[in-house]
């Protein structure tokens, strides 16, 4: 491939990639800081009204913002990383093929045990499953980071957030919440259950989002994963991101937010 058709394809990729994550996001804090806060102020017959007009719309944007994400990341990492050089070192033991397979395989395998997880009595301790969700974050930024050049290993475990929100997206929040608004257009009580499980992964896309945008954005710091230590640098950022989205929670449950 010609360096000047690579560009552009990385440039076409990368702006797709920023405007339909900015879609998607934006979406996903509406849901959690503003939409979730009103929602249950709402007597039934005002949500027989207004749910049925409102959500579909909104997940629209949300699941498509999502899979338009997720396609163009994959393709940013197969042209920046794998085509590119930057996932294994010239001298490692794994060639960019295999190191290449690696980080599909790591994707989609991510996904599973994290879906497993919560599919346990887990999901019902939050604290107790946030706890083993990054130490298992952590066994895996020390695994790759000992396959991957660091700069690869920021973004395969990047990736590995982003594939777990898209497929939450798609594989349980939108099939769970049209069920939901077909109950409550036809004026009946959702199953609460459905209701737990969509708003328990809506809330853990929103977590892994912040540690996420650190993750897509440490390309451009060796000095991060360049460090000898970069695989702890990377589960800490990610535990700083938890925290600082837990105090967004903490600022959209305010009621002077609300106020102005």
């Amino acid at each position: 491939m010609s360096p000047t058709l690579s560009e552009w394809m990385n440039l076409g990729f990368r702006w797709i990639h920023v405007v339909a994550g900015i879609t998607w996001i934006g979406h996903l804090y509406f849901f959690n800081f503003v939409n979730g806060r009103v929602m249950p102020l709402l007597d039934a017959d005002v949500k027989r009204k207004v749910v049925p007009e409102l959500l579909p719309r909104a997940l629209y944007w949300f699941r498509w913002g999502a899979l338009w994400t997720w396609v163009t990341g994959i393709m940013l990492l197969g042209l920046v990383y794998a085509m590119g050089g930057a996932l294994v070192e010239p001298d490692a033991a794994w060639g960019e093929g295999s190191a290449t397979l690696l980080a599909f395989a790591v994707l989609i395998v991510g996904f599973i045990i994290y879906d497993l997880i919560w599919r346990t009595p887990m999901k019902n301790m939050p604290l107790a499953g946030a706890v083993v969700s990054l130490l298992m974050l952590a066994v895996l930024a020390r695994w790759l980071g000992g396959i991957f050049t660091g700069r690869g290993m920021f973004i395969v475990v990047g990736a590995v957030l982003g594939t777990s929100m898209a497929a939450n997206g798609w594989m349980r929040i939108w099939p769970a919440q049209k069920r939901i608004i077909r109950a409550i257009a036809a004026g009946e009580k959702p199953d609460p259950q459905r209701v737990a499980m969509a708003t328990l992964r809506s809330q853990h896309n929103t977590y892994m989002s912040v540690p996420l945008v650190f993750l897509m954005v440490s390309n451009h710091y060796p000095t991060l994963y360049g460090s000898e230590w970069a695989w702890a640098i990377c589960v800490g950022m990610i535990l700083v991101g938890f925290i600082l989205t837990r105090l967004l929670y903490s600022k959209a449950g305010s009621p002077a937010t609300a106020a102005y």
